[in-house]
């Protein structure tokens, strides 16, 4: 067992304002950069400061100046991919503008997400940006707003309200993959979603709780509708976090008329998907074509590669934090929500449908 070494007092105020021969209150006012202090007793309570090794009280200085200089963060699930380079993005920003970022994990539970709210705001960050686990239960972000703190939603909206918000077009990016799925010969195309639902299988019309989720539906099924084909909503499942990734997958793959696609709507679930083809003893693409949302490094190196919906995911955490700062500072912008374009990377896992193929194309 090591040795215990006594603990060293931590240097407070006073100490500083007595070693630099000034008042208490000189001394808070030179370390918070407030009020009327000379350059040169300034820089004497700073030399103290920095003898004495003093470690600023943050939330009694954003008590003075009213600014905290952190930013607060709810993610869905900080295990994705998907949120840690979002995550980079945000603290690159922040960083580069003298801000800290505190950041929670909600497990996309709304609950949990009103909670990490609370704390965020009781700590006095200067902004919130929230990706919102769901966007029709959003009563508790106006907290952000009682509090004067602003507010910016990431990768997610929420219905009926104007907040601002760092999204890409789901609608467009879903409906890309399926049409190039369907120039492949596919028909039975399957969406998958670890996004909570009621029932195994989606009902048209029926209300999906998550913008991001709901717009790749929307997508996904406008393109099979206008190729004609019958009833598509069979193959989109939502309830995969729920039921297991593999379960919903060996599903698909053993329906007596199996699917012959799968757009995956993140990488985790693309992986899960890819796994339990392969378990299945089957192949991508010459059985089973996937395709998946985001391009994490992994995505490039399998074999075969995957065809991924690729989403400037850094940039919208960039974007995210100047849209907070710029709340902050009090600066006026053209338009709440900001939107972001995707790109579709072809590469190893879609091929020609099986019955397509064995036709020769038509």
């Amino acid at each position: 067992m090591s040795p215990q070494h006594p603990t060293r007092r931590a240097a407070t105020v006073a100490d500083i304002a007595r070693a630099a021969n000034v008042s208490k209150a000189t001394a808070a006012r030179a370390l918070g950069e407030y009020g009327q202090v000379s350059q040169a007793v300034r820089d004497r309570v700073l030399a103290a400061a920095e003898e004495l090794d003093y470690r600023p009280n943050a939330l009694a200085k954003s008590m003075n100046t009213g600014r905290s200089n952190t930013i607060g963060v709810v993610v869905g699930d900080i295990e994705n991919p998907f949120f840690a380079l979002a995550m980079r993005g945000i603290s690159d920003v922040a960083s580069a503008e003298g801000y800290s970022v505190i950041l929670i994990n909600s497990d996309e539970n709304v609950e949990a997400e009103e909670e990490a709210l609370e704390v965020l705001l009781d700590n006095q960050v200067d902004a919130v940006i929230v990706a919102p686990a769901s966007s029709a239960r959003v009563e508790h972000l106006t907290s952000a707003a009682r509090a004067g703190r602003p507010l910016v939603l990431l990768d997610r909206r929420a219905n009926g309200e104007g907040y601002d918000s760092v999204t890409v077009d789901n609608r467009s990016a879903a409906e890309a993959a399926t049409e190039e799925l369907l120039r492949h010969g596919h028909r039975r195309i399957a969406f998958i979603s670890t996004h909570e639902y009621s029932h195994s299988t989606y009902r048209r019309g029926e209300e999906i709780t998550m913008s991001s989720v709901s717009d790749r539906v929307e997508g996904v099924l406008h393109a099979l509708d206008a190729a004609g084909i019958e009833a598509p909503e069979q193959y989109i499942r939502l309830d995969a976090r729920r039921r297991g990734v593999d379960a919903v997958t060996r599903e698909l793959l053993g329906e007596e008329r199996p699917v012959t696609a799968i757009i995956a709507s993140d990488s985790l679930i693309a992986m899960a998907v890819f796994a339990t083809i392969r378990a299945e003893g089957l192949r991508i693409p010459e059985d089973v074509s996937l395709i998946a949302f985001d391009n994490p490094e992994w995505t490039a190196v399998t074999t075969p590669p995957l065809t991924v919906v690729e989403q400037p995911i850094y940039d919208l955490g960039a974007a995210a934090a100047r849209r907070a700062l710029q709340r902050v500072r009090g600066e006026s912008v053209a338009e709440p929500a900001v939107v972001f374009g995707t790109r579709l990377v072809d590469r190893g896992s879609v091929g020609a449908a099986p019955e397509y193929a064995a036709e020769g194309g038509r």
